[in-house]
């Protein structure tokens, strides 16, 4: 079986005025992603022109200690075949849990709604790194125009779900659909942009 995806997506740095950060990456041309609290936490999000990478806001964290990198997501989209591949190469990760309207709670999220679920693991020298379980995008995160795949691995994961979601939209029509590519075009594209997919 190939390597689940990791991708390098998020990296968290510590800000000590969220608003002045926020001002500050606003004024360099950054695209804003996410502005919202969760959990009692507030998130923002922003990207660099051209980038695949984006920064989060480490809100009130103390400095970071020279030579040590900030919080580092890795993008998955099965996080429990992640979290195991990781744990059958040696890497002790912590249990998955998920955000609710009050915190954290063990477990994927329920729904397995994208961004929601997590799991935590540190390299030897104490890197800390996060897996984010992400499928459905949120509206503006990716250029609508622009559809890709990184991997065999991430085109095959989204021609399955297409493939499913399809069968549903038979189901719901009661007939076959010879226009099926363009169905999965649709589908696979709004899945990225974060879209609404077809029905």
């Amino acid at each position: 079986m190939p390597n689940p995806d990791l991708k390098l997506e998020v990296i968290t740095i510590p800000v000590s005025d969220p608003d002045r950060a926020k001002a500050f990456y606003a004024g360099l041309g950054w695209r804003l992603d996410a502005d919202f609290e969760l959990g009692g936490s507030r998130a923002i999000q922003f990207t660099p022109p051209g980038s695949e990478c984006s920064i989060h806001f480490g809100i009130g964290s103390p400095p970071t200690p020279a030579g040590t990198p900030p919080g580092l997501f890795l993008i998955v989209t099965d996080i429990v075949a992640a979290r195991d591949d990781l744990i059958a190469r040696g890497v002790e990760v912590g249990p998955i849990f998920h955000n609710t309207a009050d915190g954290t709670a063990e477990g994927p999220d329920p729904e397995r709604n994208s961004y929601n679920s997590l799991a935590a693991w540190t390299d030897p020298d104490g890197n800390g790194w996060l897996l984010q379980e992400i499928v459905n995008r949120l509206p503006g995160r990716v250029d609508t125009g622009i559809t890709s795949y990184t991997s065999v691995t991430d085109l095959a994961n989204a021609m399955r779900r297409a493939s499913e979601a399809h069968g549903e939209h038979e189901k719901r029509t009661g007939q076959e659909d010879p226009n099926w590519p363009d169905w999965y075009a649709t589908f696979m594209a709004s899945e990225q942009s974060g879209a609404t997919p077809p029905e």
